[in-house]
């Protein structure tokens, strides 16, 4: 049996998103680059990159990261580019994206010759928090004057808009991509290609995926662009879990139960966002708070069921835990790292990677 805590990929469940990429990739014309932001597990990208067209990068380490693990294109993206960055990203990238117009001019005359492309802030998204919003006010995640853009058109072919955030809905995507339409129109015929970003959770159930195919194959040909995805959790959604031991009961007003994992070093994310992790399905009277093992009070996963009580031993499965977790990983309390394990294709559970305190003592100094 595997040591807990554990991060569980399954490629047959992740096979299930690669699949329907490839029929979006199919059936509009789209290419889908996987967003490292959100997953950037290496182990895993042999079965992914026969589904998709390369990778996007948010930093010059996730770009070669993409570079080096990842077939096909490489995107190169940042907020900011240092100096002693840009040639070691030009040597790593196919494209790259300038998040203003003032970075795009500094870097002209070395990145002459490259692809490059600008991002454009539409101030529209389907964000429901202020922190992940790219369109929030005076947000400094692209450009947004399409004055200020035209002036610079010559020096770039392509743009990339990121405005969806957990958008499982195809009707506000069709409307955000309307207003992007009425504002930026005469742009998008200026260009060849145009990467609408990630948060567009095309892969998830009852999604309208074949409306979602019709239209960004009309985008594209009414703009004779290259259309471009950048999914993030719509690639990984609901393909690993990460798996824990339960270490003590108490009581204190309610039933808790202490696991050798944290929600903080992780499960990050659910914590910024205050979200309860997903526990497997669990039904019974018995209700218990579960909790981490790190100094943090508000170190909770959650309250679920369970059949009987919870006893010390016991193994519990937190469900859909891909995205943002693995790249948001650790030390806190020097807490031991979940390893991760893959279970491949043909039923076999492999351990690819622990983590010890070597790991801990070299990540400091």
């Amino acid at each position: 049996m595997i040591k807990t805590p554990y991060y569980l990929i399954d490629k047959q469940k992740l096979l299930v998103n690669m699949q329907k990429i490839a029929y979006v990739r199919e059936q509009s014309g789209a290419k889908a680059l996987l967003a490292l932001k959100c997953f950037a597990t290496w182990s895993v990208f042999d079965l992914m990159q026969e589904y998709m067209d390369g990778t996007t990068s948010s930093s010059l380490y996730e770009l070669k990261l993409g570079r080096q693990k990842f077939e096909g294109e490489a995107h190169a993206y940042s907020v900011a580019w240092a100096d002693d960055e840009i040639e070691e990203m030009l040597d790593n990238c196919d494209k790259i994206i300038f998040n203003s117009i003032s970075q795009l001019q500094r870097f002209a005359e070395r990145s002459e010759g490259k692809t490059r492309g600008l991002r454009v802030n539409p101030q529209v998204s389907s964000s429901d928090y202020l922190l992940a919003d790219p369109a929030r006010p005076f947000s400094r995640l692209g450009e947004w004057d399409p004055v200020k853009i035209e002036g610079v058109i010559e020096q770039i072919s392509g743009f990339m808009f990121h405005n969806n955030c957990e958008n499982g809905d195809f009707n506000l995507f069709d409307q955000m991509l309307n207003t992007i339409e009425e504002r930026f129109g005469a742009l998008l015929h200026k260009v060849n290609w145009v990467s609408l970003g990630g948060g567009i959770h095309f892969t998830g159930e009852g999604y309208a995926i074949d409306a979602f195919c019709q239209r960004l194959k009309a985008f594209s040909q009414k703009y004779d662009v290259q259309v471009y995805l950048e999914p993030g959790e719509a690639a990984i959604t609901n393909s690993a879990s990460l798996e824990v031991t339960v270490l003590d009961t108490l009581y204190n007003g309610k039933n808790l139960a202490v696991v050798d994992s944290s929600i903080e070093a992780h499960l990050l994310d659910l914590l910024i966002y205050r979200l309860n992790a997903k526990l497997a399905p669990s039904n019974g009277e018995h209700t218990y708070m579960v909790c981490g093992k790190s100094c943090l009070a508000g170190d909770i996963f959650g309250e679920y069921q369970f059949d009987q009580p919870l006893a010390i031993g016991d193994r519990l499965s937190f469900i859909d835990t891909a995205g943002y977790t693995m790249v948001k990983k650790n030390w806190f309390n020097g807490l031991k790292m979940p390893s991760i394990v893959v279970k491949q294709l043909d039923g076999t559970v492999e351990v690819v990677r622990e983590f010890g305190y070597d790991d801990y003592l070299s990540s400091l100094s």
